[in-house]
């Protein structure tokens, strides 16, 4: 077994793919609209669905705003310089919620972005790293 999608319903189709492939840097694999059941389905990840996990992009159509409840949590993504990542997710319009910085009682750093939803992401930093120099470097790329 394997796991092969996560499915997000979203308000507006075309922001969240914006969201999802112009600020994260993921590719829409597929899309198909349903009449009969008026919905749209969206595949969106980095890499084929026969050897990555994606996220399914459901748009009911008419329906725009949905109660995310309080059970869900986040999709987690691995970055390999979240200082940077940060400062361009930033720079593309994204809401970044919670700046690059060690994990509340550990040492792993991370960060949280809100897509147009409301729905959050976890970017979580892949390799060690100068964290200064990383965030100063970041910092130069926001001023530009």
């Amino acid at each position: 077994m394997r796991l092969l999608h996560t499915m997000l319903r979203v308000g507006n189709l075309d922001e969240s793919l914006k969201f999802y492939c112009d600020v994260l840097g993921m590719k829409l694999l597929r899309r198909k609209d349903y009449p009969g059941g008026e919905f749209t389905l969206a595949f969106i990840g980095y890499g084929d669905e026969s050897d990555h996990s994606v996220i399914e992009l459901t748009y009911n159509w008419g329906v725009d705003k949905y109660d995310l409840g309080n059970a869900y949590g986040h999709i987690a993504l691995g970055v390999d310089d979240i200082y940077t990542t940060c400062a361009e997710i930033k720079q593309l319009g994204g809401k970044v919620t919670r700046e690059p910085g060690p994990m509340k009682h550990g040492s792993t750093v991370i960060a949280f972005v809100e897509d147009p939803d409301g729905y959050k992401v976890e970017l979580i930093q892949l390799k060690s790293q100068n964290s200064a120099a990383k965030q100063e470097s970041a910092e130069q790329l926001v001023n530009k």
